[in-house]
């Protein structure tokens, strides 16, 4: 039995060792022939014994025993005692690895879910908390315009919810390692400080008693530190490990780029925002004999700012109205719609004919600087409108790519004013067409843009609304005031799309005859 590689340890019938093998004199030094085993040093193995259990699972003299135990005949019996140092730690370590790879999927998960800061932050503070850490401190600094100085989130196991504030002036300097953190300076993990370095008291919940361990870790974004994030344990928690410091390194750095990303998607729509609010469709003039109507829905997703607008300006005798929409989405397209508008606001003094302003706006458009226009085009209506003596209205209207508008007349009928052209700013000398199409009076003239002939929904959620569909709910306004026919068609589009994303939509609806 001296060459098993296990240890061997006999009794008689009544619980005293008989017999002892190299290995059990090497495991279990204690242990000696004619000693009770119930009785031996070996704690583990005497209360199994003395149990009158079969098996032991016990740390002894740095080593991780598993025992068995057999019984024999004459009710004798044997154990047989293993060292599993080693493969309990190769499991020990599969399992932790298989933790850790979850705790970073979750994480991953949880992190990229969301592009809104604070959401991203609360996400920081919550999910190191219990698997790594008591309580978790997220420092950072706010987007302007807030104070400067930085503000801290934290969560501690057995809070509701995570808790914010100020932090105090001498935070930074009181917890080691926190301020080069916070300014980026270095790129791994402080290692796991002596807590009576780090005075926190300022910012953990009442009742959490002196920390034990703190680990300060750098949240690192595209374009320097996005924070720090210190995470706290108990002083009677064991300290973090090699491994546990690598792998809050790893946390801290995911987190840093979420929050980077959210913080920069936040001033993207922030921008998107001013520049789409200075867009808005200006109020609608008063004209005699002529009664009025816009409709306008911005794009769902405020970074997909579209450059769809409409304008109408007083003439001498009557109106001149433009209705456009720029091609692209996001800032270049604002930045267009803004020289569109401008330039139809200068050329206007000069030019009221549609199609010859037509063709000035073009020319203004395409001889910009070539970074300015590059792959940019716009498709227009432009038109005038001159009431005349029996109520009706006569418009002049010429197209450039957008479009053709829709006429409901007196009996219902709904029709097309086929108009045609080319997009204005891509070719030097693009076709425009014209065209006049009279309105008795309560007729109306509907120009849209196709935002909304364009807007996928239906069963499928892909299908368009189509311009069958647009005829058939403008004939259902049919008799309604211009305002009224533009909510109408509004609200169809808006039960079609059923919350899905969709372009921007501006309408514009003319009725001849007074309010």
């Amino acid at each position: 039995m001296d060459g098993l590689a296990e240890a061997v340890v006999t009794t008689d019938h009544a619980g005293v060792v008989t017999l002892l093998n190299a290995m059990a004199g090497e495991l279990l030094p204690e242990l000696a022939p004619g000693g009770e085993l119930a009785g031996c040093a070996v704690p583990a193995l005497a209360g199994a014994a003395a149990a009158g259990a079969d098996t032991f699972d016990a740390e002894h003299h740095g080593r991780r025993l598993h025992g068995v135990r057999r019984a024999l005949r004459g009710g004798r019996f044997a154990w047989y005692v293993r060292d599993v140092t080693e493969e309990r730690a190769r499991t020990d370590a599969l399992l932790a690895e298989r933790s850790r790879t979850t705790f970073l999927a979750q994480a991953g998960s949880r992190l990229g879910l969301s592009l809104h800061r604070e959401q991203t932050l609360r996400a920081a503070a919550t999910l190191p908390v219990p698997y790594l850490a008591d309580a978790a401190l997220v420092v950072h600094r706010p987007p302007p315009p807030a104070e400067d100085a930085p503000h801290w989130l934290r969560y501690a196991e057995g809070d509701r919810g995570p808790t914010a504030g100020v932090t105090p002036a001498g935070l930074p300097l009181a917890v080691p390692g926190l301020a080069e953190a916070l300014a980026g300076d270095h790129a791994e993990p402080s290692p796991w400080l002596d807590a009576e370095l780090a005075d926190l008291g300022a910012v953990l919940p009442a009742g959490f008693g002196r920390p034990g361990t703190v680990l300060v870790s750098p949240m690192l974004g595209a374009a320097g530190a996005a924070g720090a994030l210190v995470l706290i344990r108990r002083a009677g928690r064991p300290g973090f490990d090699a491994r546990e410091i690598e792998l809050a390194r790893e946390f801290a750095a995911r987190a840093g780029a979420a929050l980077a990303t959210a913080e920069l998607y936040g001033e993207q729509a922030h921008l998107a925002r001013v520049l789409q609010h200075s867009l808005l469709p200006p109020e609608l003039p008063t004209i005699g004999g002529v009664t009025l109507a816009g409709g306008y829905r911005a794009a769902g997703d405020s970074l997909r700012i579209g450059g769809d607008f409409y304008e109408v300006f007083p003439t001498a005798d009557g109106a001149l109205f433009a209705l456009g929409d720029v091609c692209g989405k996001g800032v270049g397209a604002a930045v267009l719609t803004g020289r569109v508008r401008q330039s139809l606001q200068t050329l206007r003094l000069v030019e009221q004919r549609p199609l010859e302003l037509m063709r000035l706006l073009n020319r203004a458009l395409f001889d910009a600087p070539d970074a300015a226009r590059r792959n940019q085009f716009t498709t227009v209506l432009l038109g005038t409108l001159t009431p005349r003596s029996d109520g009706g209205l006569l418009v002049r209207v010429a197209g450039g790519g957008h479009p053709s508008p829709l006429v409901v007349r007196a009996d219902g009928a709904v029709e097309q004013v086929r108009v045609g052209g080319m997009p204005i700013g891509a070719l030097a000398a693009p076709r425009f067409a014209e065209t006049e199409v009279g309105l008795a009076p309560g007729e109306v003239l509907l120009a849209y843009t196709d935002g909304v002939t364009e807007a996928r929904g239906g069963a499928g959620e892909v299908d368009m609304f189509g311009d069958e569909r647009l005829r058939r709910a403008v004939a259902s306004g049919a008799g309604l005031p211009p305002a009224a026919l533009v909510d109408r068609v509004l609200q169809l589009v808006d039960e079609w799309l059923d919350g899905q994303a969709h372009d921007d939509i501006a309408m514009l609806a003319v009725r001849a005859g007074g309010r």
